[in-house]
C-alpha cells in the first residue's frame, strides 16, 4: 500500500520534514531526506498500529493529484512511502509449529521474562526483526 507524503526541504540548519496527509498527525523529520522518509515509514506503521489498537478505521491513500492541489502544501515536494498491507490485518490465526523441546523451553522462559505469552512474544520478535531489516 502506497501513501503519499509531503516533503518540506531541509537546509543546513533545519531538518527535512515529511507529513503523511492521509494519517492526521503523522510526520517525521531527518537531517537527510533518506532519514526523513525512513522515519515517515516507521511513523506511518506506528500510526496504523495505534489506530487499530484504538478501533479506528484506517484511511485509504489519497491520489497525489488531489493532494498536490491542496494550498496547505504549496511549495512542498511529493513522494510516496510503501507500507506492508499486512499492517492492516489484525485477525488472529491459530498455527501449529514444531520446535525442539529445548528451544521451546528457552522461548517460554524469554516470553515469561518479557511478561508476554508465547504467541505474543513470537509476534513481538517477528515485528522487531522486520523493523530492523527495513
Amino acid at each position: 500500500m502506497r501513501y503519499p507524503i509531503a516533503i518540506e526541504a531541509g537546509t543546513k540548519t533545519t531538518a527535512f520534514g515529511v507529513i503523511v496527509p492521509d494519517l492526521p498527525g503523522c510526520f517525521s523529520a531527518g537531517d537527510t531526506l533518506d532519514e526523513a522518509m525512513a522515519g515517515a515509514e516507521e511513523a506511518a506503521a506506528a500510526w496504523i498500529d495505534a489506530a487499530l489498537d484504538s478501533g479506528l478505521a484506517i484511511p485509504a491513500p489519497s491520489s497525489l493529484d488531489v493532494l498536490r492541489g491542496n494550498a496547505e502544501f504549496t511549495g512542498w515536494a511529493w513522494g510516496v512511502i510503501t507500507l506492508d498491507p499486512a499492517l492492516l490485518e489484525d485477525t488472529s490465526e491459530r498455527v501449529n509449529i514444531t520446535l525442539p523441546r529445548r528451544v521451546l523451553k528457552r522461548l517460554d522462559a524469554q516470553a515469561r521474562a518479557a511478561g508476554e505469552s508465547r504467541s505474543a512474544y513470537i509476534a513481538h520478535l517477528t515485528l522487531e526483526e522486520a523493523q530492523q531489516s527495513a
